[in-house]
């Protein structure tokens, strides 16, 4: 057994509540060799003797092993979790649509370029609408293609000037490639100031926005848009509006 998985065992034991061996095993080992009780520490011999009666417990009880490492396992899996919805969660900045203070916050991780997510568009409307007292936040992810990049920048940049609805609704409904001149005709129907706009769109604010949300696509194991997250179920896809009516309300019951 290596010194590394003794390492990880030790660990376990402590997180899984069998700390209790450890504190046995030491007071067997140390007796009475402990002289000072501001700071006592282990020789060599006696780390050595713990070691040996750890490796001895753990053969007589193989499934041991097999416990600490799952609870491990576990409560990595739940702190990646709670890591994952912080970064979610962390959304200063992030284009909008619906009341600041709503009880429910959807969030949509969404591509200009991808039909899909174009699809959802008109159902995610008809939720704001039915559901009331609900935010979309959109996660601006451009993933599909070179121009995703500069469309995401624009989104979040008409959030900047607080026009981001007129301005997402007038590119979700466009057809065609979402190049500059789709940008421009939505920024322009939106009532947006260009120049600041463009402004906004290569600020060092903006890039950061974007790499948070790409680390929480990562953090969420995402594969694709769209992809909703409502309460903590993770939706990915263009589901139907009584899918995502259904998850709303159970956040509603678990919030």
């Amino acid at each position: 057994m290596t010194t590394t998985t003794i390492s990880i065992i030790k660990s376990g034991f402590i997180k899984s509540g069998l700390g209790a061996l450890l504190l046995t095993v030491g007071i067997a080992v140390l007796g009475s060799s402990i002289t000072t009780p501001a700071k006592a520490e282990l020789s060599a011999r006696q780390q050595n003797d713990v070691t040996s009666l750890i490796e001895s417990y753990i053969r007589e009880n193989p499934s041991v092993i097999r416990d600490v490492l799952a609870k491990l396992a576990a409560d990595e899996a739940l702190a990646m979790k709670q890591a994952a919805f912080q970064l979610l969660a962390d959304d200063i900045g992030d284009p909008a649509i619906g009341p600041a203070d709503a009880s429910i916050t959807i969030y949509e991780f969404s591509d200009y370029n991808c039909g899909y997510c174009k699809r959802l568009f008109p159902t995610m409307m008809d939720v704001l609408a039915e559901a009331g007292d609900v935010k979309l936040v959109v996660k601006e992810l451009p993933i599909i293609a070179e121009s995703s990049l500069a469309a995401a920048q624009a989104g979040i940049a008409a959030q900047k000037q607080q026009k981001f609805p007129a301005f997402h609704a007038a590119l979700m409904r466009s057809r065609g490639k979402t190049d500059d001149k789709a940008l421009i005709a939505a920024a322009k129907q939106a009532g947006l100031d260009i120049a600041q706009w463009r402004s906004d769109m290569n600020s060092p604010l903006t890039i950061a926005i974007l790499r948070r949300t790409e680390q929480a696509a990562m953090a969420f194991e995402l594969r694709g848009t769209p992809a909703l997250i409502i309460g903590t179920q993770v939706i990915p896809g263009a589901v139907p509006k009584e899918q995502i009516l259904q998850a709303i309300a159970e956040a509603r019951k678990n919030s």
